[in-house]
């Protein structure tokens, strides 16, 4: 298997560790004996017993994951693949990121040039020192905050999608029989910032809101069964290269709770509560994706869908919002009501607008010269003007009409990720330069306004 796999050799050695190393095991049972907390000593068993199982999964992998899913995994990616502790001895240029419970992440740049984020055991976070307050062993404390960045290694092992943080390699360098130092080597990617994306045109709103749910499709259906991300946060997500990206998986869980009665499935949220059916096999079946589908209600589409939405798209939302805030429906549905959106949105929303060409000469093969900010419109592409994507001049017409102040604007041939053309709206009086790429169309009364360069 190609990219950052771990290999069946290496694999064996891992659980080789695991069976010598840790309770059970024959090697190192003076650290656990001089441990003086029975507690610490269950709590690093079954984070062993855990770790033991993703391993497991991690072995057989190629036997268990889904066809497309496997191609994925072996495809050749562009970027640094199974990256060694020699490739991290030679970074340089570090510069830190961010730091949660457990972790910290530092930026990095490798030899060829290729800056990738560095994930290591927070030695200064509250996990660790909630821990050393409680049982008095810094070694077994960082063990136990290890075995939660070990078990996120094999995560990104296991499930490979695109909506999922890569992983370019690993480093374990261990100092002492009772420690192990690991380092994981993502793909960088930079801070989900909300506040942000609310200035950003509905459409690439959406498109964050789309992705999310492919995600949450695949995690439902994923090779270890139905997953929940536990902390479900807008900062456990990043960026890349403008797609949505998990990062933050040690606290993904693929059990579902044990229940005698409905009333033991009861998902509960800050301002509401769902009961569930308790499963004839004694499980809250379906509690991790109903889990994973509020919390994207409540923190993604509540704030990115409805905002300035395109009105003939609004009904389609409404329901999407209706569906997912009341949990009516799982993620399936969710996916095709998300799939017709975008569909409907493709084909440039059923409306005829050509009529609104009647008013507009164009000049095809010109430019204008500037792209003046007299003309704003908000939320744009750019903030310093009026820039929005079309499906058609008509459309773009359209819009321009409705708007007093604007006399012209220029389609360009560059698209979005839907196909829609990138077009910038104007209304002062500029100058034409030949260019193949764009057309420009002008209110007939103010064609004179015009001047070919």
């Amino acid at each position: 298997m190609k990219g950052h796999i771990i290999s069946g050799a290496a694999l064996m050695l891992m659980a080789l560790y695991l069976k010598f190393s840790f309770p059970g095991g024959c090697t190192y049972k003076p650290f656990l004996y001089s441990q003086n907390s029975r507690q610490m000593r269950r709590e690093i068993m079954g984070r062993q017993k855990d770790l033991e199982f993703f391993y497991q999964t991690l072995m057989g992998i190629k036997d268990t994951v889904p066809e497309e899913s496997v191609r994925y995994m072996e495809m050749d990616l562009e970027g640094p693949q199974s990256l060694t502790c020699k490739d991290l001895s030679q970074i340089t240029g570090l510069d830190y990121i961010g730091s949660g419970f457990t972790k910290v992440v530092v930026k990095g740049t490798l030899l060829k040039g290729k800056s990738i984020a560095l994930k290591s055991i927070h030695g200064q976070g509250n996990d660790m020192k909630q821990c050393v307050q409680q049982y008095g062993d810094h070694s077994g404390c960082h063990r136990l905050a290890t075995y939660k960045l070990q078990k996120e290694i094999a995560l990104l092992q296991i499930l490979r999608h695109p909506g999922i943080i890569q992983l370019h390699g690993q480093c374990y360098v261990s100092s002492a029989p009772s420690d192990i130092r690991v380092t994981a080597m993502l793909e960088l990617g930079s801070p989900l910032e909300m506040i942000q994306l609310l200035q950003t045109p509905w459409e690439e709103r959406f498109k964050i809101c789309w992705e999310l749910v492919q995600l949450l499709h695949y995690l439902a259906n994923s090779p270890m069964g139905s997953i929940a991300l536990l902390d479900f946060q807008p900062r456990q997500f990043v960026l890349v290269d403008g797609n949505l990206k998990v990062t933050d998986m040690d606290d993904a869980s693929s059990e579902e709770p044990t229940c005698s009665q409905d009333a033991d499935c009861a998902l509960s949220f800050p301002a509401r509560t769902y009961t569930m059916t308790c499963s004839a096999v004694g499980r809250c079946t379906g509690s991790n994706e109903k889990r994973n589908l509020y919390n994207a209600y409540r923190f993604f589409f509540t704030y990115l869908l409805p905002h300035a939405a395109p009105r003939a798209l609004q009904p389609l939302l409404e329901d999407i919002m209706n569906m997912t805030g009341e949990l009516q429906v799982g993620i399936n549905e969710t996916l095709e009501a998300f799939e017709d959106v975008l569909k409907v949105y493709k084909t440039g929303m059923n409306q005829s607008q050509e009529h609104h060409l009647r008013d507009y000469t164009v000049f095809r093969g010109f430019r204008m010269n500037d792209t003046d900010g007299g003309f704003r419109c908000w939320p744009s592409y750019n903030h310093q003007g009026c820039l929005l994507s079309v499906h058609s001049a008509a459309e773009a017409a359209e819009f321009c009409n409705g708007r007093p102040q604007c006399r012209n604007f220029m389609i360009s041939q560059q698209k979005t990720w839907t196909g829609r053309y990138l077009t910038t709206f104007t209304m002062n009086s500029l100058q034409l330069v030949p260019d193949e790429n764009y057309s420009i169309y002008v209110k007939r009364s103010g064609d004179s306004d015009l001047q070919e360069g």
